[in-house]
Order: structure tokens, then sequence, then C-alpha cells
């Protein structure tokens, strides 16, 4: 098992799990933070209609890339949670307001607005969280003998504000795209007419952070100098993908813009591991230094190795079935 490097392979891992986890809970996120701007109560009902039936199983892959870090990366949790646990208990409380919100609204009749609020409140608040953490893994944290001595408000600063809210301005574009592909109407033309402002924030907090984290982090800009002629491919191909989502906004074509959006996403993924790499625990800890035992990541791996095929399936075979266009009139889950 020498030859083997479990660590990199747990990177890959956690690294495709919450790729998925955002890329499929952003766009239901996104939904919800959305909500309120609909243009009336029938776009709402087919607004949550399109991701009722799917964002359960999404959050599935939270817990997958949760699990696998606390397994793979002790030190990670063991610096995280005291450094970050303000925003992680924003991130879930946000998480359960909505779930809760999914449950209830369908049956309420005079509290239905309460449950709107609710979804939409916890649909932003748990991206932002998601954002600040970013942002706060971007900065650093302050370590010593593996231990967190930083205060319980340091991770937010005026740097992980602006990420937290690029996340939600970015889950928001991902929502529109995605009620675009699934509804018709009038709610699909509001959305039309949303997406090019959403467009237009992503690319603007996409320059500011692009331009701040190197502010915020010297190490990044140490390696972008030292790698300028492969990394610069990243901002530009964002936008050149960015282009590409305008001109299919303004051809109307109902799939491309959720599609290039989740380039989008994928981009500013990359783009954020190759700058950080390889630091689990910025500035100093490595991925290797946070690791835990080779035969613990071995014993943990044989289990993942079997759930993620189950996971993959079951969220292709949920897709598929809800397929195809929905529409107000349909109850919970259609």
């Amino acid at each position: 098992m020498e030859l083997i490097d479990l660590t990199l392979i747990w990177l890959v891992i956690i690294g495709f799990g919450v790729f998925m986890y955002v890329l499929m809970d952003g766009f239901d996120l996104g939904v919800g933070i959305l909500f309120p701007f609909a243009p009336g109560e029938r776009a709402r009902n087919a607004m949550m209609n399109s991701v009722a039936p799917v964002w359960d199983g999404n959050e599935t892959w939270l817990v997958l890339g949760g699990a696998g870090l606390l397994a793979a990366f002790p030190l990670v949790y063991a610096v995280f949670l005291p450094a970050l646990y303000i925003g992680v208990f924003l991130l879930l409380a946000g998480l359960i307001f909505r779930g809760v919100a999914f449950e209830f609204r369908f049956k309420a009749r005079t509290s239905r607005y309460l449950w709107d609020r609710a979804f939409n409140i916890g649909s932003t608040v748990a991206a932002f969280a998601q954002g600040a953490v970013v942002g706060a893994y971007i900065q650093g944290f302050r370590v010593e003998n593996f231990q967190y001595v930083g205060g319980p408000f340091d991770w937010l600063t005026p740097f992980t504000v602006m990420t937290g809210l690029g996340v939600v301005a970015g889950y928001a574009l991902l929502g529109a795209a995605w009620v675009i592909m699934k509804t018709e109407g009038e709610v699909q033309d509001w959305a039309w007419r949303t997406l090019p402002w959403l467009l237009g924030a992503v690319m603007v907090v996409f320059v500011v952070v692009s331009v701040w984290t190197p502010l915020a982090q010297p190490r990044v800009l140490e390696r972008w100098l030292d790698n300028a002629h492969i990394l610069w491919v990243f901002p530009t191909t964002t936008v050149l993908v960015a282009g590409y989502v305008w001109r299919a906004i303004r051809r109307r074509d109902e799939g491309t813009p959720f599609v290039a959006s989740m380039i989008l996403f994928a981009l500013f993924y990359l783009g954020l591991l190759i700058s950080m790499w390889p630091y689990a625990v910025p500035p100093d800890h490595t991925f290797w230094d946070a690791a835990s035992a080779p035969e613990s990541q071995l014993f943990l791996l044989i289990g993942f190795l079997f759930v993620i095929p189950i996971v993959l399936g079951y969220t292709a075979w949920t897709y598929w079935v809800f397929r195809g266009k929905v529409s107000e009139e349909a109850g919970y889950g259609h």
C-alpha cells in the first residue's frame, strides 16, 4: 500500500462529494433565495414543486463529504469546528428551517406566508454561511500545536462577507436557470428577466474576490505569479463561459444557462482548489499533515467505494423519474 497515496485518493473523493453538493443543493437553495421576488403565489408553487422531489437527496452529498472529511482528515475537523462553530451553526439552522418549510408549506393555508419566509430566510442564511466558510478557509486560521487559538468571530471579516454574498448570488443564478428549465409561462418569463442581473452580480463578485483573495492570503499571490502561464486559463475560461450564458439568454435557449452556470461553478471550484493547494488548514498545514492514519483511510475507503455508486445511482434515477416541466397545480413531490 505504500505505492498508493491514500490521502490523495481521499482528496478526490471528498472534493467530488463537496462539488456535487454545491451543484445539486446550490440550485434548490437558489430557488429559495429567489422566492420572495417571484411574481405571485402560483409562481412560488411552481418553483417549490420543481425542487420538492430532489432537495433532500441533494443534501446527501453534504453528509457524504462531511463524514469523509471527519474520517480522513481529523485535523481539519479539530480546527474548523471551533473556528467556524457559529458559521456552521447558521448553515445547519438554515437547512433545518428550509426543510421544515418544505413539509409545512403545502399543508398550510392562513400561515403559508410564514413558511414562505422560512424557506427564503433558511436558504439565504445557509448559502451565505457556506460562502463565509469558504472565505474563512481562504484567509486561514490561527493554529498552534494543531489546535485553533483564535476567537469565535475571527471567521467574520469583510472578505468572508463578500464571499458569502458571492455564493448567495451564484446560487440564485443556478436557481433562476433551473426555474427556466423546469417551468413555463409567467414564472419562466420572470426567470428569464432575472437571469441577466444575477449573471452580472456573479461576475462582479468574481472580479472583486479574485483581486481581494491574494490580499487575504499571500500564498495565493505567490502561486499565481509562479504559475501564471497555466492558471490564467481559469479566469479566461470563466469570462468566456459567462459570455456563453449571456448569448443563451438572448437566444432563449432553455437548457444552456443551467449547464453553463454549473460549468462556471466548476471553474470557481477548481480555481479555489488550485490556488490553495496543498493546504488543508491554511496558512501552514497541508492535507498530508491533516490526514488520519493510512490504516484508517484504507478501512473507510472500502466502505465509501460501495456507498458512492449507490448515491450516484439513486440521484440519477430520481432526476430521471422527475424529469420534464412542472406546474403550480402539482402537489408536494408531484
